[in-house]
C-alpha cells in the first residue's frame, strides 16, 4: 500500500469527486499521519474537513479547517469551510466573521455572499427572538416572585417556563437571569405543581448542555435534588429521577465531547461531579428517610448509568468502583423483610429493581477475579447474617440469597449452597409465621430455576410445595406454592413427551391460577404470582389454549400490565412469548431424529396443538383482547424490571402478530409502531433484531407516513439499515430492503437518510445475492436510491462495475430483477446524460438487451426500454445514430404507431424518439413512413 502522502492525497481527491466520501477521509488520514510537511498537512487538513461537512460531522469539519488556517490564515477555502461548519454548529456570531473575511477577500464570490447573507438574517432574528424572550421570562419570574399573585396566575407562570426552557433562546435567558436561584424557591415550596414545574424547567437548561448541568449541579447541590426524588410522592419522585438522568446523560456526553456545551465554554472534566452525584445515589439507598418510590428512582439511576454501554469499551471502572462503596448497601436493601427487619422503606418492586442492579455489576466485570471478587462479598455478606444470633438476621440472609437467585445467578447458586442455608429454607417453609414462609418459598422457588437445582427440589420439595398449596389458609403462601409446582412442573419446556406430572395436573394447577388472576380481593402481588405460574405452565399447549379462550383472564393480565406493580412484567411478557410461539424453535433434521430413535434417545416431540394453524388463531384472540395496548403500556415503562430481556420478549410477541399482513393496521392503530422504535436500541441483540424486523413487515405494507408519522420516520431508517447484515437471515435481509425500498420512494430527505446510515454499500452487496428475490429486492431499493444525487455520482465512477451489472440484469429472465435494473437505468440516464455515453462500453450486447427490453411482451419492460432509449438519444447525437442504424428504428416505428390506449405512454416515448432522429437528421419521413438517411 502506498505511504507517500502526496499519492494519497490525490487518491484521495479522486474518491471525493466521485462520491466516496468515507474512501477520501481514510486517505486523508492516512496521508495526515506520514505527511512531515507543514503546508502539506494543511492542506489535508482542510480537505479532510470537506469530508466531514459532507459527513454532516460539523465539531471535526470545523476543528480540521482551524488546523489548517492555524498553518495559513491566508486560506480562504478553509475559512469558508470552517464558516460552513461554525454555521451548523449555530455559532452564528464566529460564522459571520469567517464569512465576512472570505467576502472581503473575495468580493465576487457568489457562495460567500449566499453563506454571509444568510447568517446575517439568522443573527437578527435571534437578536429579536432574545429580545422578545428576555422579556417573557422576566414577566414569569416577576409572577412568581409576587406573593399577592393569585395561585392560578403563578402556576400558569411556572408552566409558561417550562415550556420556554425547552427552546434554546429560553433556556439561556432563564439561565443568565439566576433563573436557578428562583427554581430552587420553588423546589423549596411543598407545593406539588410548583415542585413539578421546577423539574421539568430544570430538565429543559440541563438538556444537551453540559456547561450549564454543571452550574445547576454545583448551585443546587446533590443533597437538595435527592432530597426532591426521595419524596413521598412518586410523580415528583419520577420527574426528580427524570432531572438526574438528564444531567448525567449532559456530563457523561460531554465528556465524549471535543468542544463541551453549546457555547463552547471551557470546562474541567465533569468526573468529579459524577462520582458525587454516584456517591449520593448509593447513600440514598439506606437512607431511612428517602421513601420507597425515591429509593426505586435511585437504583434506576444505577441501573441506567453505571454499567458500560457496550462491552467493546474496555473501561468498567465505575462498576468496581459501585462495588467496592456499594455492593454492601445494595445488599442491605436486598436483604430487607420489611414486616419483620428494621430498615429501608421498600415498595413492591425494590427486590427485583436490586435483583436487575446487582445483575447489572455482575455482567459488566471483565475477568473471573472481578467476578470471584464480587461473589466473595455477596458470601460475606449472607454468612454473617446466617451466622449471627437471632431468626430475623437469618431471615436477612435468605431474602438475600432469593434476590440474589432472580439476578446473577450463578452468585445466587453459590450462596445457597453455603452450609445451613437450603435446610433453614425447608424448615421455614413449615414455619406458622406468614412471613416467615412467604420468604422462604418464594426462595426455594428462585431456586428451582436450574437443572440441577429442580432437580433436587422436585426429590426434596415437590411434596412439600403440594402440602402447603393444599393446606395452607393464607391464600398468599398458596399461591406461591402453587407456582413452585408450576416451575418444577415446567421444566420439560416446550417438549410434550417430557411431563413432570402426572396428565390433567398441569391444567389443573393453571385454571387455578387464572381463578387467582382473576380475583380482585387478592393483593397485587399474589395476583403477580398467579401470572408467574402462568409463565411456567403456558409451556403446555393445552394450557396456551385455555387461557386465550378466558377472556376474562386476558382482561386480568393486561390490566396488570397496566398498573403500577412493575415486577409483572417480565411474567406477562414470557407468558404472551408462550402462547404466541414467538420463542425460538431448531427443528430437527429428520435423518438425525431416526437414528436418535434407532438408538433409543430421547426426541423431543411437538404438541399438535403448537401446529401453525392453532397459533394463527391464538394470535387473533390476543388481537381481538387488546394485547396490543398492553404491550405499549409495557414499553413505556421507567423501572429496572423492564431488563433488556423483557424487552425482548416483548419485541418477540410484536413480531408473531405482524406476521400476518391483515393484522398490521390494527398494531399500528394501537400504538404498536411507535412502541417498537424504542425496543430496536433498548434490548437484547435479538430482541432488537426482532423489533426491526417487526418493523420491517410494517414498513412494507403500510404507507410509513402513516405508520410512522412526523420525524418518526426517520428513526426507522437504522433498525432497518441493521437488518443489512451477515448475521440476520435471508427473509430479514429481504424485508428490511422491501422496507427500505417504500421509505426510498418517498422523499429526498428521507433517501438521504437512508444514504447517510451507510446503506448503498450494504443494497449493492445483496444485487450479487444467490437468491433471486433478494437480488430483485435489493436492485428494486437501488431504483429509488438513485433518485438521491450523490447515488447517482456513484455510477459516474470509472473503475467499478455498477453500471455494467444493471444493463447485465435488464437482460436477465427474471421479470422482478428485469424491470428494477431497468427502472433504475432510466433514471440514472435521465438524471445523468453523462452517464449514457458509458453504457456501450459496459458489454458488447448492451445493444441485444436494449432490443429485447423494446420487444418485451411486459408493457412496464417496454416502456423502460423507451425512455432509456430517449434518454440516449437526448444525451447524445452519436448515440442516436447508433441506434437508429439499429432494429431499433423499425421496433419504435411499430411501438409508435400502436392504438391501444394502454400503451399510449409507450407509443408517446417512441414517438419522441422518432422525433428527434428526425431533428437530428438520421432519418427522414417519406410518406409518413420513416427511413434512414444515410450520411454520404
Amino acid at each position: 500500500m502506498t505511504q507517500d502522502p502526496s499519492a494519497l492525497r490525490e487518491e484521495g481527491n479522486n474518491l471525493f469527486k466521485n462520491g466516496d466520501v468515507q474512501g477520501a477521509l481514510s486517505c486523508y488520514t492516512k496521508a495526515l499521519k506520514v505527511s512531515e510537511c507543514g503546508s502539506d498537512s494543511a492542506v489535508l487538513y482542510r480537505n479532510r474537513s470537506a469530508c466531514y461537512l459532507k459527513l454532516e460531522d460539523y465539531s471535526k469539519a470545523e476543528a480540521d479547517a482551524t488546523k489548517a488556517l492555524d498553518t495559513d490564515q491566508g486560506d480562504i477555502k478553509a475559512r469558508f469551510r470552517r464558516a460552513q461548519a461554525l454555521h451548523k454548529l449555530g455559532r452564528l456570531d464566529q460564522a459571520f466573521l469567517d464569512a465576512q473575511k472570505c467576502a472581503q477577500l473575495e468580493p465576487k464570490n457568489k457562495a460567500f455572499q449566499e453563506l454571509l447573507r444568510q447568517l446575517s438574517a439568522q443573527i437578527q432574528q435571534k437578536a429579536v427572538q432574545l429580545s422578545s424572550t428576555d422579556s417573557r421570562v422576566q414577566q414569569m419570574f416577576k409572577l412568581l416572585l409576587d406573593n399577592s399573585a393569585s395561585a392560578s396566575d403563578r402556576q400558569k407562570a411556572a408552566q409558561n417556563l417550562v415550556v420556554l426552557s425547552r427552546e434554546d433562546a429560553g433556556a439561556e435567558q432563564i439561565f443568565r437571569n439566576d433563573g436557578v436561584k428562583l427554581l430552587q424557591k420553588l423546589l423549596e415550596s411543598q407545593q406539588e405543581d410548583f415542585l413539578l414545574s421546577a423539574l421539568r424547567t430544570l430538565v429543559g437548561l440541563c438538556t444537551g448542555h453540559q456547561s450549564r448541568t454543571m452550574a445547576i449541579v454545583n448551585e443546587l447541590g446533590m443533597d437538595r435534588l435527592c432530597g426532591v426524588m426521595g419524596s413521598v410522592a412518586s410523580t415528583v419522585s419520577l420527574s426528580a429521577c427524570h432531572l438526574l438522568q438528564v444531567m448525567f446523560e449532559a456530563l457523561t456526553e460531554g465528556m465524549k465531547k471535543d468542544v463541551r456545551g453549546k457555547d463552547e465554554a471551557i470546562l474541567p472534566e465533569p468526573s468529579r461531579e459524577l462520582r458525587s452525584m454516584m456517591r449520593h445515589l448509593i447513600d440514598m439507598l439506606v437512607a431511612t428517610n428517602v421513601s420507597g418510590p425515591g429509593r426505586d428512582s435511585a437504583i434506576n439511576l444505577l441501573v441506567k448509568q453505571v454499567p458500560r454501554k457496550s462491552h467493546k469499551n474496555p473501561d468498567n471502572s465505575l462498576t468496581l468502583w459501585v462495588i467496592d462503596n456499594g455492593l454492601k448497601k445494595i445488599l442491605e436493601v436486598a436483604g430487607t423483610v420489611p414486616e419483620i427487619t428494621d430498615g429501608p422503606s421498600l415498595t413492591d418492586n425494590t427486590p427485583m429493581s436490586c435483583s436487575v442492579l446487582l445483575n447489572k455489576l455482575y455482567d459488566d466485570l471483565k475477568c473471573d477475579k472481578e467476578r470471584e471478587n464480587f461473589s466473595k462479598l455477596c458470601e460475606e455478606y449472607v454468612q454473617r447474617h446466617f451466622g449471627s444470633p437471632g431468626l430475623e438476621s437469618k431471615l436477612r440472609a435468605i431474602q438475600t440469597v432469593s434476590v440474589l437467585l432472580q439476578g446473577p445467578s450463578d452468585v445466587g447458586n453459590r450462596t445457597l449452597e453455603m452450609s445451613g442455608i437450603m435446610d433453614a429454607v425447608i424448615s421455614l417453609c413449615a414455619s406458622e409465621n406468614i412471613t416467615h414462609q412467604q420468604v422462604a418459598v418464594e426462595t426455594l422457588i428462585h431456586a428451582a430455576g436450574k437443572a440441577k437445582r429442580a432437580s433436587f427440589i422436585t426429590a426434596n420439595g415437590v411434596a412439600l410445595l403440594k402440602d402447603l398449596y393444599k393446606k395452607s389458609e393464607n391464600e398468599q403462601i398458596r399461591v406461591r406454592a402453587l407456582v413452585g409446582l408450576c416451575k418444577l412442573g415446567s421444566a420439560g419446556g416446550t417438549d410434550f413427551s417430557m411431563k413432570q406430572f402426572a396428565e390433567g395436573s398441569t391444567l389443573k394447577l393453571a385454571k387455578q391460577c387464572r381463578k387467582w388472576l382473576c380475583n380482585e380481593t387478592l393483593p397485587p402481588t399474589s395476583r403477580r404470582w398467579a401470572i408467574e405460574g402462568l409463565a411456567y405452565l403456558t409451556f403446555d399447549a393445552d394450557v396456551k389454549e385455555d387461557l386465550v379462550d378466558d377472556k376474562n383472564a386476558l382482561q386480568a393480565m393486561f390490566q396488570l400490565a397496566k398498573s403500577e406493580d412493575k415486577t409483572v412484567l417480565f411474567a406477562i411478557g414470557s407468558t404472551l412469548v408462550n402462547c404466541t410461539n414467538s420463542y425460538e424453535v431448531e427443528k430437527p433434521d429428520p435423518q438425525l431424529v431416526e437414528l436418535a430413535k434407532y438408538a433409543k434417545q430421547h426426541v423431543p416431540e411437538e404438541h399438535p396443538k403448537d401446529a401453525h394453524s392453532f397459533v394463527e388463531k391464538r394470535l387473533v384472540k390476543l388481537l381481538e383482547a387488546g394485547v396490543v395496548s398492553a404491550l405499549v403500556c409495557m414499553v413505556k415503562q421507567e423501572s429496572p424490571a423492564l431488563t433488556e430481556t423483557c424487552r425482548e420478549c416483548i419485541a418477540r410477541v410484536f413480531l408473531a402478530l405482524v406476521e400476518r399482513q391483515e393484522d398490521r393496521g390494527m398494531v399500528v392503530a394501537q400504538g404498536g409502531g411507535k412502541a417498537l422504535l424504542p425496543l430496536v436500541s433498548e434490548s437484547t441483540d435479538v430482541g432488537k433484531i426482532k423489533a426491526a424486523q417487526a418493523l420491517a413487515k410494517i414498513a412494507i405494507t403500510s404507507n410509513p407516513e402513516i405508520a410512522f408519522p412526523g420525524e418518526r420516520v426517520y428513526e426507522v431508517v437504522r433498525p432497518l439499515v441493521s437488518l443489512l447484515a451477515l448475521d440476520c437471515s435471508l427473509l430479514q435481509n429481504f424485508e428490511a430492503l422491501m422496507a427500505l425500498t417504500n421509505l426510498g420512494g418517498i422523499s429526498d430527505r428521507l433517501r438521504q437518510k437512508i444514504v447517510k446510515e451507510k446503506a448503498v454499500p450494504k443494497v449493492e452487496g445483496y444485487m450479487f445475492e444467490e437468491h433471486d428475490l433478494v437480488r430483485a429486492a435489493a436492485t428494486e431499493c437501488m431504483c429509488n436510491l438513485v433518485l438521491s444525487p450523490e447515488v447517482q455520482k456513484l455510477y459516474l465512477a470509472t473503475d467499478s462495475d455498477r453500471l455494467k451489472l444493471l444493463v447485465l440484469y435488464s437482460g436477465e429472465d427474471d421479470e422482478r430483477l428485469r424491470k428494477a435494473a431497468a427502472g433504475t437505468l432510466a433514471v440514472l440516464t435521465g438524471e445523468m446524460p453523462e452517464v449514457c455515453a458509458r453504457i456501450p462500453d459496459t458489454t458488447s450486447h448492451w445493444l441485444e438487451i436494449l432490443q429485447a427490453l423494446l420487444l418485451s411482451e411486459n408493457q412496464d419492460l417496454r416502456h423502460r426500454g423507451v425512455v432509456i432509449t430517449l434518454n440516449m438519444m437526448q444525451a447524445e447525437r452519436s448515440l442516436a445514430e447508433k441506434l437508429m442504424e439499429s432494429e431499433v428504428l423499425e421496433i419504435l416505428s411499430v411501438l409508435a404507431k400502436a392504438d391501444d390506449a394502454s400503451q399510449a405512454s409507450v407509443s408517446r416515448a417512441a414517438q419522441h424518439c422518432l422525433d428527434l432522429a428526425l431533428e437530428y437528421e438520421l432519418i427522414k419521413s417519406n410518406d409518413g413512413e420513416a427511413n434512414l438517411k444515410f450520411a454520404p
